[in-house]
């Protein structure tokens, strides 16, 4: 994000845990913290991506202060597929959220944290994110086929993978609009976990039949929704950005 929104000509202050960043310190938990911090930069525009899968302070308690500190800017709040419970048609953005788990009803809670404080903010709905080697879905998945980590990739748990780089330049393009609410922003092709490890296993010259793959039911999980697809044709509508698919993501990530 940081790279993106310097390369298109705007003055950037990241932030960040460590200091090992480069980029300012600042943990979203402490109200004071974000307060003082926003309070300093003065910023056109705030994108908040803390997120933390399990701490609920981070994730929700965090979004609300973020909001708080950027009165006055142009906010937009990075929110998740996981906030819905998974079905077969996919997920518009009037369908409410009915998470499954912890981190859904946070990101949820976020949401709605983000909306009673700014309501001209731009929430914005993604997917798992893909397109570099840092991707932590990418990670996994090669993981798993080395046997590096037990486990397997589900066959029935359906998403909508999002390059890295085209989600950082919607973000930026919707930093710079006034878009209000709700905006479902992933790829354009649904596809299961499994698909995805073997688009990876073919992109890194291994037969996809390595990849370990099982059911959600398989797993003895907690609850959690399998079948998760966004609908982003008002994003693809109103953004100049393309969106890859995840066939073409993975491939650019290697």
């Amino acid at each position: 994000m940081v790279r993106r929104a310097a390369a298109c000509g705007h003055e950037v202050v990241g932030t960040a845990t460590t200091a090992a960043s480069g980029h300012r310190i600042l943990d979203v938990r402490s109200r004071a913290a974000v307060l003082a911090l926003l309070s300093g930069v003065r910023a056109e525009a705030v994108l908040n991506l803390a997120s933390r899968m399990d701490d609920w302070a981070v994730t929700a308690d965090g979004a609300a202060h973020v909001a708080v500190g950027a009165r006055g800017a142009r906010l937009v709040h990075v929110s998740s597929d996981v906030v819905h419970g998974g079905r077969s048609r996919p997920y518009t953005e009037i369908d409410p959220p009915d998470p499954k788990g912890r981190y859904g009803s946070a990101k949820a809670a976020a949401e709605t944290a983000v909306a009673a404080v700014d309501p001209g903010a731009a929430i914005v709905r993604t997917s798992l994110i893909i397109g570099s080697d840092d991707s932590q879905h990418i990670r996994l998945a090669r993981d798993l086929i080395a046997g590096k980590r037990p486990g397997f990739l589900f066959e029935d748990e359906i998403r909508c993978p999002v390059h890295v780089d085209d989600l950082a330049a919607a973000l930026v393009e919707l930093a710079g609009n006034d878009y209000p609410g709700v905006l479902n922003v992933a790829g354009p092709e649904a596809i299961s976990r499994a698909g995805l490890g073997r688009l990876v296993a073919r992109q890194d010259g291994i037969d996809p039949a390595a990849v370990p793959t099982g059911l959600t039911a398989d797993a003895n999980l907690a609850p959690r929704a399998t079948d998760v697809k966004l609908d982003s044709s008002r994003a693809y509508g109103m953004l100049a950005v393309r969106f890859r698919p995840a066939s073409e993501s993975v491939r650019a990530g290697g």
